[in-house]
């Protein structure tokens, strides 16, 4: 099914298409780093260090603040829709999992470093693979929700909108960004912001 039959506007389409292609790079980059380190333990501890830290510098800049985002942003308005309640709750549980394999990456010797990160490799495909097959869709097919208008807030968060070079929050953590309230969710069509 495309996004143009399963979305409620032309412009979610486009959002829905664009997250997706948005996660699929990071995908790639992310198992592209992890076959880095593989082949650099197995060969050269030194260079193994620095792909180490270069994968977790890329998770601290692209894959830990997109969740913190996605938490702040598109998951409380998913979290009212009773279909996709139970899924938010296993979601945000697994960028705690997420987060903690970058937390062992950190202090990781080269050897356990290749487990850890195929470990996050296989959890991040996985874990994007429920947002763009389910989550995503069930919030452009919403009556009232403008998929548009929430991934836009999404990137508005991310530390490249802001100029920040600083890590951005943690999902979850005490940086994150308080979760919208039910009653608050920002998911209209109408609304501007």
């Amino acid at each position: 099914m495309s996004a143009l039959t399963v979305a409620s506007a032309p412009e979610d389409a486009i959002a829905l298409e664009t997250a997706e292609a948005h996660q699929a790079r990071t995908a790639v980059e992310l198992a592209g780093r992890v076959a880095l380190l593989t082949t650099a333990a197995a060969t050269d501890p030194s260079a193994a260090e620095r792909v180490r830290a270069g994968l977790v510098a890329f998770c601290d800049r692209e894959v830990l603040p997109y969740a913190a985002a996605e938490e702040a942003v598109l998951y409380p308005t998913a979290r009212i829709m009773p279909d996709a309640r139970l899924l938010i709750v296993s979601l945000v549980a697994e960028h705690r999992c997420l987060a903690a394999l970058v937390d062992a990456l950190r202090e990781a010797t080269p050897a356990d470093a290749v487990a850890d990160a195929r470990a996050l490799q296989v959890l991040f495909e996985e874990h994007t693979a429920k947002e763009n097959g389910l989550v995503l869709p069930l919030l452009a097919m919403a009556p009232g929700v403008s998929l548009a208008t929430l991934l836009t807030r999404l990137h508005d968060r991310l530390p490249s909108a802001r100029g920040a070079e600083q890590h951005a929050p943690r999902p979850g953590g005490s940086g994150s960004a308080t979760p919208v309230t039910p009653h608050t969710a920002p998911s209209t069509k109408e609304d501007p912001s």
